[in-house]
């Protein structure tokens, strides 16, 4: 019996080093060691994506890749006009580009823990924004306007008054809309936020919400796919659009701002714009 008893505990320690040599070698199917930074970022979407730390060679834009035409899927491809503009940056600094599709009140915080090199989503720059990003100048001005139902009692802003507003969460038309009566908003209490911009659409066709407060080049895509809708002749607000970088990466905000600059003069810019909007 006492034989045995040994026998058994042999056994058991044998079984538990086993159990315990795995840990510094293979885990489980389909992870490899140190993290797998191979799989492109336009294959990526929602949540964060699996990029590569920010570096010194490769110029990681965080983005929410659901922005038409700033940033959008084609496919597995993410394009659009901040797309294009952050590949011609990096061309310009000779570096390596590539994009991180994150939820878009993430990346501020990719950018700040230098997951992400820059922020380039449709991004307006705000005081509360200020606090905790430094921005290059401005490459394009936005506008936020209002998506209703055909045939809605809301004609007018005044109208938005005691109605429930759907905001894509993080952006400038949560920002506004969310704020006091008294500086131009409507109150948290009438404010609904969605991860995403079609997201919020969809609340609004299903009756969940009564209007989408968004910017004007995603509103008019969002109008075209989905019959019934219609975009207020009142424009809600007028903004500009700039690119993130972290407070404590001045050097890389004065290159990336530069660059930025050049491609404006040069009309590169211009050009990448003009391809997505068109004057109809």
């Amino acid at each position: 019996m006492k034989k045995f008893a040994c026998l058994l505990a042999a056994l058991l320690l044998a079984t538990l080093f086993a159990a315990c040599g795995n840990d510094d070698g293979a885990s489980g199917a389909g992870s490899q060691p140190g993290g797998d930074t191979s799989a492109p970022a336009s294959a990526v979407s929602g949540g964060e994506s699996a990029q590569p730390a920010a570096s010194d060679n490769t110029l990681v834009m965080a983005t929410n890749a659901f922005f038409e035409p700033y940033e959008y899927y084609e496919g597995d491809d993410i394009v659009g006009i901040d797309a294009e503009v952050g590949k011609a940056i990096a061309d310009k600094l000779g570096m390596d580009f590539s994009i991180s599709d994150v939820d878009f009140d993430a990346i501020i915080p990719n950018v700040q823990s230098g997951k992400a090199t820059m922020g380039m989503a449709g991004m307006t720059v705000t005081p509360d924004r200020e606090k905790n990003v430094s921005f290059t100048r401005s490459y394009s001005t936005g506008i936020q306007v209002v998506i209703v139902p055909e045939g809605s009692d809301i004609a007018s802003l005044d109208d938005m008054e005691g109605k429930m507003i759907g905001v894509q969460q993080g952006t400038t038309g949560d920002i506004y809309c969310s704020d006091t009566p008294e500086n131009g908003g409507f109150g948290e209490e009438n404010v609904t936020r969605y991860n995403k911009g079609s997201d919020a659409v969809m609340a609004l066709l299903s009756g969940k919400v009564d209007c989408v407060v968004i910017d004007n080049e995603p509103a008019k895509a969002f109008v075209a796919a989905n019959e019934g809708l219609k975009i207020l002749d009142t424009a809600y607000a007028e903004e500009q659009y700039a690119i993130c970088v972290a407070k404590d990466n001045q050097e890389m905000l004065e290159k990336i701002d530069t660059a930025l600059g050049e491609l404006i003069d040069d009309g590169t810019v211009q050009e990448i714009v003009d391809k997505y909007i068109t004057a109809e």
